[in-house]
């Protein structure tokens, strides 16, 4: 890990820029793997699912963080916006599933 400013050419800046990727995109996965986790607690309805509080809550807060790391709050929240809805039709595919195996198993 090179700071920025050490960077000695673009190569140098491209192989660290590469490696943040890297890094923002393994932490996506296991962000991911939470949200996998997190159905077990849920009722499996679209209204439990989408939590809209805490999906407000956690943009008023990534915007909150954003600012601190001087990113601006707006991009961050699009960001969070795309991610967590795509994690929420995760979330219902996943509900829907456990749903038809306990039916398909006779559980409740």
């Amino acid at each position: 890990m090179k700071p920025a400013g050490e960077c000695q050419s673009i190569d140098e800046i491209r192989e660290e820029i590469d490696r943040v990727d890297r890094a923002i995109i393994s932490l996506i996965g296991e962000r991911y793997e939470y949200i996998k986790a997190v159905v077990r607690f849920k009722k499996p309805t679209k209204e439990a699912i989408v939590a809209e509080k805490r999906f407000n809550e956690v943009l008023a807060s990534r915007r909150i963080l954003a600012e601190e790391y001087g990113l601006n709050p707006d991009m961050i929240e699009k960001l969070y916006r795309i991610m967590m809805n795509h994690f929420i039709e995760e979330e219902l595919k996943i509900a829907k599933k456990n749903k038809e195996q306990k039916e398909c198993t006779g559980k409740k």
